[in-house]
């Protein structure tokens, strides 16, 4: 059986960074596998990943994408990166990688990757069709995560995150081509969380498609706690780091952790009520930031704060997990994040609001702390409770055990294979 894995880019994203391990978790478990993209880093002598090839039309796809819903939200430069059509796209059906796969695995198509009507020609060529949604994208009209929209569930149209919301607005209208798409044939629709898959379950868009539910995988031999065999010492990463070896370190990741809906916010609230509540930490506690932005962040909390840059290198990522005390993540939308499931099998536990398929992961008082939505308060006492915990040495012992249990590589290529085994 061969696959062929989709996805727009080879490195940017979190759907990027999951279908590349997948990749690797596939062929390292006897399937067949390659990964077709359309932004590709890697070097040539990686011959499991192919590329599209660069043309300027290819470029031109992208603008004019982008041009439409600019125009079509009212010239508004407002949500232009939010949304996506699919109106524009590449024909990889004429592809020797396609021709020769039996299974077509679809991931992150959008930016011009995938238009809706290559969609249909790949449902209309016969092979097995998967799809692995890692937002809401594949049944809603144009987002990517509706939040407390559910015009998903009759159509869309009136769309809360476009400028000019009408009944027939740009969601609608791509909400009833993605019905005709879909009415070409069959596929598999997984969620990488429980709560997506719940969701997608109820969307009419889905309706006589199979739907399923599978994490993405993670490598947990590399990523393992710091002083197991192998692995330098916690003490040792930080000297490394330049950070300090007598304080509890937080940390906070984003790709940009400026950005809103990844709670920043609600972060430098919470780390200030906890210091309110507990003075005598405040020497004894400090939060690490990485990601875009976050030396501009650096004199934003009630603690010091040690600004990593953005982190490209997975190794260097490895590290800031292996040095950290805890795991911050007050996203406010969220499917399964590939930083969670990393840190934990860092050994690291985790405090972050209940929401998506968060609570799927973190469970409180057990690997870390759960806190209500958008609730500073309750988020502060989430690492008060955590990092003071009696039990804390087991919270780190169960993350670890439940990153082996639920996102190990090998465990996850099996559940695919047996996807991709379904008539």
């Amino acid at each position: 059986m061969k696959v062929l894995l989709v996805n727009t880019s080879d490195h940017a994203g979190g759907a990027a960074i999951a279908s590349m391990r997948l990749l690797k978790a596939l062929r390292q478990n006897g399937v067949d596998a390659t990964l077709l993209c359309m932004n590709r880093t890697l070097p040539a002598e990686r011959t499991e990943v192919v590329s599209l090839k660069r043309t300027l039309w290819r470029k031109l796809k992208f603008v004019l994408e982008r041009l439409e819903i600019f125009v079509k939200n009212g010239f508004s430069r407002h949500g232009l990166f939010a949304v996506d059509t699919a109106r524009f796209g590449n024909d990889i059906t004429r592809l020797k990688a396609f021709a020769e796969a039996d299974v077509i695995h679809l991931h992150w198509t959008n930016q011009a990757m995938l238009s809706l009507r290559n969609m249909q020609k790949i449902l209309r060529s016969g092979k097995r069709v998967v799809i692995t949604m890692h937002d809401m994208w594949t049944f809603t009209g144009v987002c990517h995560n509706a939040a407390d929209c559910q015009r998903w569930l009759s159509g869309c149209g009136k769309c809360p995150q476009l400028c000019r919301p009408s009944a027939g607005d740009l969601s609608a209208s791509t909400y009833r081509r993605k019905a005709a798409t879909y009415a070409k044939g069959h596929f598999t629709a997984i969620g990488c969380s429980q709560w997506l898959a719940g969701l997608a379950a109820q969307a009419p868009l889905l309706k006589g498609q199979r739907v399923g539910c599978i994490p993405n995988p993670i490598d947990t031999r590399y990523y393992a706690p710091a002083g197991t065999e192998g692995m330098p010492t916690r003490n040792e990463v930080r000297e490394a780091l330049g950070l300090p070896a007598d304080k509890r370190l937080l940390l906070f990741t984003a790709f940009k952790v400026t950005d809103p809906n990844k709670g920043i916010d609600y972060l430098t609230e919470a780390i200030s009520l906890l210091m309110q509540e507990h003075p005598d930490q405040a020497d004894q506690v400090a939060i690490v930031l990485a990601g875009h932005g976050a030396e501009s962040l650096q004199s934003a909390f009630a603690v010091p704060a040690y600004a990593m840059g953005y982190v490209q290198s997975e190794e260097r990522m490895r590290q800031l997990y292996q040095a950290c005390d805890l795991l911050v993540m007050p996203t406010l939308m969220d499917n399964l994040p590939n930083t969670i499931a990393e840190a934990m099998a860092c050994g690291v536990p985790c405090v972050a609001f209940n929401v998506g398929g968060v609570p799927q992961m973190v469970d409180t008082g057990v690997n870390g702390y759960l806190a209500a939505y958008c609730n500073s308060l309750d988020f502060a006492h989430g690492i008060a409770a955590t990092l003071n915990s009696q039990s804390y040495a087991a919270m780190c012992r169960n993350a670890r055990a439940k990153a082996l249990k639920a996102y190990d590589e090998k465990a996850v290529a099996k559940a695919y294979a047996a996807v991709y085994a379904m008539e």
